[in-house]
């Protein structure tokens, strides 16, 4: 009688090794979509936030120019600067941001615009490893100079 313990035989085994490594490549493969997806929409939505605030830093009259010991500085007004990127807003196209809004159009200081704004963001695909959707806000600054 023959006691000795048997191998057991290891067919199959890469077939498991190969369906795991497959799965976990497809799952970096939509998280890396997903991540560069996002990143991408938030530089978009700063570029549309930096021209924002480049009309809003425009928004002034000549009448508004002041001589500082600094040199002719224009004094921003709040309202002109939202009635600026208001327009602008309007005018560019926007229709690719879902859920858009203005959070601040302002001058903080009378001689820069400060326009926050947020947009919706979801994903190319819904996955268990990635959120439905993510509110992005950026803000961005703009000052008119005189030289």
């Amino acid at each position: 009688m023959n006691t000795s313990p048997r191998i057991r035989d290891d067919d199959g085994s890469a077939l498991v090794l190969t369906i795991f490594y497959g799965f976990l490549s497809l799952v970096l493969i939509f998280l890396v979509v997903a991540a560069t997806s996002l990143y991408l929409e938030r530089k978009r939505l700063f570029s549309l936030a930096d021209g924002a605030a480049l009309v809003g830093a425009e928004s002034y009259d000549l009448d508004d120019v002041v001589r500082t010991p600094q040199g002719f500085r224009p004094q921003l007004e709040p309202a002109k600067v939202a009635s600026a990127v208001g327009e602008y807003l309007a005018a560019a196209p926007t229709a690719e941001f879902e859920g858009l809004s203005v959070e601040q159009a302002t001058s903080l200081d009378a001689s820069s615009a400060t326009v926050s704004l947020s947009a919706y963001w979801r994903p190319p695909f819904v996955s268990l490893l990635v959120p439905e959707g993510v509110r992005i806000e950026v803000t961005a600054s703009a000052r008119s100079i005189f030289s």
